[in-house]
């Protein structure tokens, strides 16, 4: 049974590694169109963030003998996608800033999800230094989690409602 909770944990890496490269290119795409200064620098930040996620990933598959493969996270493909048509649908403005948050938290809220299950599983492998590393990871989504509602609730909907 160990064998197969091993397996899981390779695969959802593998998935953790499909996801965080969709949702770098999601982010980066819509820091483009992003009018709000506070936004833009946070999004920019995360997006650096997110390419240190990715090597972590790499580095958790190194731990488990395993490489990323060509697995697809369809769960984030689907939150990219539906982010994409939201955005299609808006001006740019402070409608436009709120809807990328709108998809910046539902992406959060998946790795914030799956980095946990990811560490539960770790830790019953005995797998503390994998464990360490995803916490880190999941510490630092709930981070950028609670940075998108401040920028939200201290400027973006102000000026929403503005308009």
């Amino acid at each position: 049974m160990k064998s197969e909770v091993r397996e899981l944990l390779v695969d959802q890496m593998k998935d953790a590694y499909s996801a965080e490269k969709q949702a770098l290119r999601c982010m980066q795409r819509a820091v483009r169109k992003v009018t709000a200064p506070a936004l833009k620098e946070g999004i920019q930040a995360h997006v650096e963030q997110t390419q240190t996620h990715i090597e972590r990933v790499e580095q958790a598959l190194d731990m488990l003998g395993a490489r990323p493969g060509r697995k697809v996270c369809e769960a984030m493909r689907g939150l990219v996608e539906e982010a994409q048509h939201e955005m299609e649908e808006h001006d740019k403005g402070p409608v436009m800033d709120l809807v990328i948050v709108a998809g910046m938290q539902r992406i959060e809220h998946y790795e914030i999800a799956a980095y946990g299950v990811d560490i539960a599983l770790a830790k019953a492998l005995g797998e503390d230094a994998l464990m360490a590393l995803l916490q880190t990871t999941l510490e630092e989504e709930k981070q950028t989690d609670m940075k998108l509602t401040e920028v939200t609730q201290q400027t973006l909907m102000a000026d929403a409602m503005a308009d």
